[in-house]
């Protein structure tokens, strides 16, 4: 079984909308484009690019493969991280696309949380979902996603799209990985860890 990993840049009050660009999304809105920006330092590119080598596969909903297959195909060849993007299989979820163009992509079609549960029991290394919120929502609400890589940055937003949103299916993680970077950015890996479990706190119950 092949391993789905959320990797998602977020503020500390969880919101993952436009992190990149001030007009990378402005559904509902959303005025704070380019958030995430300040804050890259070479350790954090050296985080990034380490994850994207782990990659088996790209998946993408509509919205982030139309911004990637825009900009990381005039990347550099020696980028490490564009060459990556660029070479690896992708796989993009969308109700209006026709066809796909970037370099390996394939359009999934039919039921898109069947059809990467069948990507999930072929063969191959682990499946990345960069972006893609809205997709991210429907793979935490049928249970496919086995960790969660999440880059946190010190900022507060208030408002806008947020990962872990209504209909996230309930459980425990275990936390796999962790390290700052010099600009205060958090970066953690958790797994997934079965099933919320829970306790009671004060003197009455000797936890305290």
């Amino acid at each position: 079984m092949r391993k789905l990993m959320v990797t998602t840049f977020m503020s500390l009050d969880g919101v993952m909308q436009a992190p990149g660009g001030a007009d990378e999304d402005r559904e509902g809105g959303f005025e704070h484009g380019g958030w995430a920006v300040p804050y890259f330092d070479p350790q954090l590119i050296e985080v990034m690019t380490a994850v994207a080598r782990r990659a088996g596969a790209l998946l993408f909903g509509r919205k982030t493969y139309e911004g990637f297959a825009a900009t990381w195909p005039l990347a550099e060849a020696d980028d490490p991280i564009g060459s990556r993007m660029n070479t690896l299989p992708k796989y993009v979820a969308s109700r209006t696309l026709d066809s796909v163009s970037w370099q390996n992509s394939t359009l999934l079609t039919g039921d898109v949380a069947e059809a990467v549960g069948r990507l999930k029991r072929e063969e191959g290394g682990e499946i990345q979902v960069h972006g893609s919120g809205g997709l991210i929502q429907t793979l935490i609400g049928h249970d496919l996603v086995d960790e969660f890589h999440l880059v946190v940055f010190p900022v507060l937003i208030g408002s806008g799209k947020r990962l872990f949103a209504e209909g996230t299916v309930p459980g425990g993680l275990k936390l796999v990985d962790t390290a700052t970077s010099g600009t205060g950015v958090q970066i953690s890996t958790y797994a997934r860890a079965g099933k919320l479990e829970y306790g009671a706190m004060g003197p009455e119950t000797g936890n305290w």
